[in-house]
């Protein structure tokens, strides 16, 4: 068994290193021990790790939960694209763990699980402290791969090119650079192929961005390079920027010189093609590739996709007994990686540890995922679709869900709008409140 300390795994996350390894580490004197025998963990405050928690409080009463978070606040992802197009404020899309402890009797523990041992059922804290569990949720979201592309790095996101797909400094850094750019200018949105986090994500940014240089900076375009050949609702994204924008938004894809291969920081430049093509930007929104977080390639829980294999019927890891990995960071067939869909699988997780404990077989599960994207503060359109277990996997609903109408009118894309503010109360109570 490999022991991980804290120094050794802060060291690999900032190296973005793909090792995984099986991290067992050695036992604390000082450990958390819960107040009932049918004790949970859960790392990973976020849509997926909150839900879990919530409900397996609530579909098991008698069931010590602890959640492992370090950030005492965490922001969105969903949502942090109308702080960059100035519909909201970062404190808008902030979230706290008050309720979770206080109407729940969650323990939340602010500390970053560093290490997973399976034969002794505990998880490790950077604090050294350990806690031991019956079952384990893993929650971890992305993270970051830093080989995207040639001269992209941690630093490069940090200082000239963020990637802005955390919501947090990142959101502020991105906001404060569209806000410094010049009327005129141009700002260079480089979206990944897929599979990533919020599908429709880089498209929203382009309609946010744009909302905020028509009312600001009416001279400046946006191009979107994407490493792909097409998007999520492509066909309402690019009918709503002509109706709204005219010219100002370019889309262009991965077959006409949009997949990215090397940056220049300093130039402000990316290059495609074996850098036949050139693009500079006044601000480049670089999003690179991404896989499972660190806690989970660090512990083994990852295949070579760099995403985590499960049982998709009950969301139990394929590799580690007795843990769960959900949200972002599962593959669960043709579920998309989204808020809503780790909202859907936190719940599916904690009704079958809940029927695990007390000994029933798992159910099939029936889940969902709705998601809302504003081109304007007015003008808002969604995807949903519904999803069942069958013969192994994960599979979408024939017939059931689909796109918002590509005929409606501004009336409708109005409702959406609103629609779209209410999903996020919704869904953001129901994680978190």
């Amino acid at each position: 068994m490999t022991q991980f300390t804290r120094r050794k795994f802060i060291q690999l996350v900032g190296a973005g290193s793909a090792t995984a390894a099986l991290s067992a580490c050695s036992t604390s004197p000082s450990v958390h021990t819960g107040r009932y025998g049918r004790k949970v963990v859960i790392i990973g405050g976020g849509p997926g790790g909150a839900t879990a928690a919530k409900y397996l409080k609530r579909f098991g009463h008698d069931i010590d939960v602890t959640l492992i978070e370090p950030k005492a606040t965490y922001h969105t992802c969903f949502g942090s694209n109308w702080v960059l197009g100035g519909l909201a404020q970062m404190s808008d899309i902030a979230q706290t763990y008050g309720a979770l402890q206080d109407r729940y009797g969650i323990r939340v523990i602010a500390d970053t699980a560093t290490g997973i041992d399976t034969t002794n059922n505990t998880v490790t804290l950077a604090s050294g402290e350990t806690v031991s569990f019956e079952k384990l949720v893993v929650s971890p979201g992305i993270s970051m791969r830093w080989d995207s592309a040639e001269g992209y790095s941690a630093e490069v996101a940090e200082t000239r090119m963020p990637h802005a797909w955390q919501a947090g400094p990142q959101t502020k850094l991105l906001r404060r650079q569209l806000e410094a750019m010049p009327n005129g200018g141009t700002f260079i949105i480089v979206a990944p192929g897929n599979p990533f986090r919020c599908p429709p994500g880089p498209y929203e940014r382009a309609s946010m961005a744009a909302h905020y240089f028509k009312r600001f900076k009416p001279r400046s375009k946006v191009l979107i390079l994407d490493n792909k050949e097409a998007f999520s609702k492509q066909g309402l994204f690019m009918a709503g920027w002509k109706e709204l924008y005219g010219d100002m938004i370019e889309w262009v894809p991965s077959s006409e010189g949009g997949q990215v291969e090397r940056v220049d920081a300093q130039k402000m430049t990316v290059y495609s093609d074996g850098g036949f093509n050139e693009f500079k930007g006044d601000v480049i929104n670089f999003i690179p590739r991404q896989q499972a977080g660190a806690i989970a390639r660090y512990t083994g829980l990852t295949n070579d996709t760099g995403w985590c294999p499960v049982n998709q019927q009950t969301f139990a890891s394929s590799t580690h007994e007795h843990v769960y990995v959900i949200g972002d960071a599962s593959i669960a067939g043709a579920m998309p990686k989204s808020g809503h869909s780790a909202n859907t699988q936190g719940k599916l997780v904690a009704a079958a540890i809940v029927r695990a404990l007390d000994g029933d077989d798992p159910v099939a599960p029936s889940l969902t995922n709705t998601c809302y994207s504003l081109l304007a503060p007015d003008y808002g359109i969604t995807v949903a679709a519904v999803y069942r277990f069958s013969d192994g996997s994960i599979k979408g609903v024939q017939g059931a869900g689909g796109v918002s109408p590509a005929d409606a009118s501004r009336e409708f894309r109005t409702q959406e709008a609103n629609y779209a503010r209410g999903w996020y109360a919704a869904i953001t109570s129901d994680s978190w409140g």
